[in-house]
């Protein structure tokens, strides 16, 4: 998890920045910007990065439980 909140922080400064600088603002606003973009995008990149493993450990469950317990096999209905 912690690599992704650092991904996303690196991507959200680069954003922040790359945005602010083609604006034509000056470093210290960019600088400001930048930071700003990457605690928001981190912020985001945690919550959908638990979101994402939370899924995953769900289906893993589901597919343990359903191999633990198959389904009864049944036989098929002639038809007379």
């Amino acid at each position: 998890m912690k690599s992704h909140i650092i991904l996303g922080s690196i991507t959200g400064f680069l954003v922040g920045a790359g945005f602010s600088l083609a604006d034509d603002c000056s470093w210290s606003v960019a600088l400001w910007r930048a930071c700003v973009a990457a605690l928001v995008i981190a912020m985001l990149t945690r919550w959908w990065s638990r979101i994402w493993l939370q899924s995953l450990g769900d289906a893993i469950r589901q597919r343990r439980h359903a191999a633990a317990n198959p389904p009864p096999k049944t036989k098929p209905v002639t038809k007379t």
